[in-house]
């Protein structure tokens, strides 16, 4: 792995790749942190190690589909990510159009993956602190975590590990995000919503 000092360096084009979630062991299972765990999965698939403390956030650097890309998981809580994003996009001067964002998402059914190309927090927290940082326009990756059951606390149920029988619905969610991150690397965001928008 080459060190910071010769990665910047680099002309060649480079991208963001940011998964949401909450620091900490007590977290790592919730519902809200399927974004950081895509971006484990991203880290263990590409070889790329996000041991690196940066920015406020684990980062890795190396490849993926031929493309240089930064893998970042902010370590903010949820609800102070543009603290960590902000800071990594203006560091690394990454156009917006090069920053994907990978979240989970309760206004989507459980296991449905929606990637748009700009928008709004849609009440996410994670997602209001960065637009507050960086504006409306990059490419967002939602995965969906579904409604809590009756009247239960949104911010509770999504605070709640998955449940065993919910994981193996976790791990094709997780797969089909890393494939949209591929196509969206090597093809652009375009390809990578008519590819992989699931329901």
């Amino acid at each position: 792995m080459q060190d910071i000092q010769n990665y910047e360096t680099e002309t060649e084009e480079r991208y963001l790749i940011v998964g949401l979630g909450n620091p900490g062991r007590y977290y790592q299972g919730n519902r809200h942190n399927i974004g950081s765990m895509v971006l484990s999965q991203l880290g263990k698939e590409t070889g790329i190690s996000l041991g690196r403390v940066q920015q406020k956030a684990l980062v890795g650097t190396g490849k993926m589909a031929g493309r240089r890309i930064i893998l970042a998981k902010p370590q903010t809580y949820m609800n102070l990510s543009g603290e960590s994003v902000g800071p990594l996009v203006r560091y690394y001067k990454i156009p917006l159009s090069n920053l994907l964002v990978i979240y989970d998402e309760i206004d989507l059914p459980f296991g449905a993956i929606r990637i748009r190309e700009q928008g709004g927090s849609g009440g996410h927290n994670g997602m209001k602190s960065i637009i507050k940082v960086l504006g409306t326009d990059f490419s967002r990756l939602r995965l969906g975590v579904g409604r809590p059951p009756g009247r239960m606390d949104p911010a509770a149920y999504v605070l709640q590990d998955f449940q065993k029988e919910e994981i193996p619905v976790v791990e094709e969610m997780i797969a089909e995000a890393i494939a949209a991150v591929t196509t969206f690397l090597v093809e652009g965001i375009d390809l990578s919503m008519t590819r992989h928008n699931t329901s």
